[in-house]
């Protein structure tokens, strides 16, 4: 299981800049004018967790295999993207199948970067995309009504289905995300909204492009407390930032990275924010397996019992399941090996009921 999270925001906000920071990878392109980008820019990065290297160090495997991130990069959007202006609606399809999205708002002045609406305006910026997301899950919607409604004259099982859809497209119709719909979501319909992957249902965070002077300020910038105060409203999370800086500790040895991050009193990379908030949001955590070939992270949905654990290894894990030998993460690094953690007691041997828990170390025994 690999998380993916598309980029969005308007023209020069600063999207490129930070996805060549996130991704250490200087290939999307970044200028001072709109549509620079046209083409999606994708790269996978590594997961941040130093649960990981801890236990490279207690295993010494012969490699290190972290869980990935994929982030997607589009072009900036603008009011019509949906209807097409400025390629919106090729855009828009790169990341219908995106697990979140990050949402990228300016919320820094400087005169020397144009920005497409002419001044900043954090709350007319989200609902510009917001709008322009809505209205292509419309087009989405009203296309599957249609073909439901004509099948429904042979099959009159989908009349269900086409009423359910008619009252979500009602629902988008009045500017709100389907993540905000409250009405009926039979089985059918979930499904269908799955297949469409809907634009507006994803869980989204707000990223709060900002300068240095924000960043060194304990108030930040009126515009970042009005892009709070929006993600709160809209049920969201929300981040801080500056793109600038993210890329300027790019080549840095890591004790320059600390040093700089400190001068700004900035806990943690953006990276690391946006990962974790992302597993936070999605219900992601992550498990290990730890041996001498590998150590290596899995990701896996939060509530997981073990068969559905170890599928993600390999399908026959969890077809053939027998049972799991489990370690916490906490038992293995103060006992400092598998062969101790036996001998303590803190191993334990779990059967299909049992529901992983973050930072589990596991063996699988199956049969196929």
């Amino acid at each position: 299981m690999s998380l993916s999270i598309g980029i969005v925001g308007l023209p020069n906000v600063g999207k490129s800049t930070l996805f060549n920071a996130l991704t250490k990878a200087q290939n999307a392109e970044a200028a001072n004018y709109p549509f620079c980008t046209i083409e999606p820019n994708k790269a996978t990065v590594s997961v941040p967790d130093d649960r990981l290297y801890k236990l490279r160090e207690l295993v010494n495997p012969k490699q290190l295999v972290p869980a990935t991130v994929d982030f997607i990069d589009i072009a900036g959007l603008v009011r019509g993207a949906s209807k097409g202006e400025g390629l919106g609606n090729q855009f828009l399809g790169n990341i219908r199948e995106c697990a979140a999205i990050l949402h990228v708002v300016r919320c820094f002045e400087d005169e020397n970067v144009v920005h497409v609406e002419g001044n900043i305006d954090p709350v007319r910026d989200v609902e510009t995309i917001e709008t322009e997301l809505i209205l292509a899950d419309l087009q989405s919607v009203e296309k599957r009504l249609e073909k439901t409604l004509k099948a429904a004259k042979a099959d009159k099982s989908l009349r269900a289905l086409a009423d359910d859809l008619l009252a979500l497209g009602d629902h988008l119709n009045q500017g709100k995300s389907a993540f905000l719909f409250q009405g009926k979501k039979s089985e059918a319909l979930e499904k269908c909204m799955r297949e469409l992957s809907l634009l507006s249902a994803k869980p989204v965070i707000f990223c709060a492009n900002v300068d240095e002077a924000a960043l060194s300020s304990a108030a930040g910038t009126s515009s970042l407390q009005i892009l709070e105060q929006l993600a709160l409203s809209r049920n969201a999370k929300a981040i801080t930032v500056c793109a600038k800086i993210e890329e300027e500790l790019q080549g840095l040895s890591a004790e320059e990275q600390k040093e700089i991050l400190t001068s700004y009193n900035i806990a943690e990379p953006g990276l690391a924010k946006i990962i974790r908030m992302s597993y936070h949001l999605l219900g992601l955590i992550s498990y290990f397996t730890a041996g001498e070939k590998e150590v290596r992270a899995w990701t896996i949905t939060n509530g997981w019992k073990a068969p559905q654990a170890a599928g993600v290894i390999h399908t026959d894990f969890e077809k053939g399941f027998i049972r799991a030998e489990v370690i916490s993460y906490d038992d293995y690094a103060r006992v400092g090996s598998e062969a101790a953690a036996r001998a303590a007691g803190v191993m334990r041997t779990e059967g299909r009921e049992y529901v992983f828990k973050d930072g589990d170390v596991a063996h699988f025994l199956f049969n196929i």
